[in-house]
């Protein structure tokens, strides 16, 4: 037996968070993924740098997948959870291969400024449902991803 929730947002904005949350966290999964794999290949000159800044990039993401597929969860939908799910819901471009620290560099700037507007757009949607807890999660996460996005461009000048 379901028991209905109750928490000040119709289930129809509910549901349309709960999707904008679903894109927020295949981007993330997806970044964090692609972080990890950059700390476990990364080499060259920057190779003790970037592993080190790497490893605190991907740890943080790991913990932000958590909070965002559990508001998810609190809104009252599944938090999508495969590795299909999140590359049909992601918007950062995937690509074989190992890059150069350079363009590991680069694709994480893109990686980060793509889930900041993913987590943008949501904030909207959020916003009009007067749904604080959302909002508040939203902005966290556009906080880390605009100042890692900041920190890594500044390794490229």
């Amino acid at each position: 037996m379901s028991i209905s929730i109750d928490i000040g947002i119709d289930a129809d904005k509910r549901e349309k968070i709960a999707t904008g949350l679903a894109h927020v966290l295949a981007d993330t999964y997806t970044l964090y993924l692609q972080t990890h794999n950059f700390h476990w290949n990364v080499t060259g000159p920057m190779f003790q740098t970037l592993h080190l800044m790497f490893e605190g990039q991907y740890t943080e993401l790991a913990l932000a997948v958590d909070l965002v597929a559990e508001r998810v969860r609190a809104l009252g939908f599944p938090a999508p959870g495969t590795y299909q799910r999140f590359a049909a819901l992601s918007s950062i471009e995937q690509d074989e291969g190992v890059p150069s620290a350079q363009d590991m560099i680069r694709k994480l700037v893109t990686g980060h400024e793509t889930t900041a507007k993913t987590a943008r757009r949501v904030f909207a949607t959020a916003e009009e449902a007067n749904d604080q807890p959302t909002c508040d999660l939203l902005t966290q996460r556009m906080q880390v991803h605009e100042k890692t996005a900041w920190m890594l461009r500044s390794l490229l000048e």
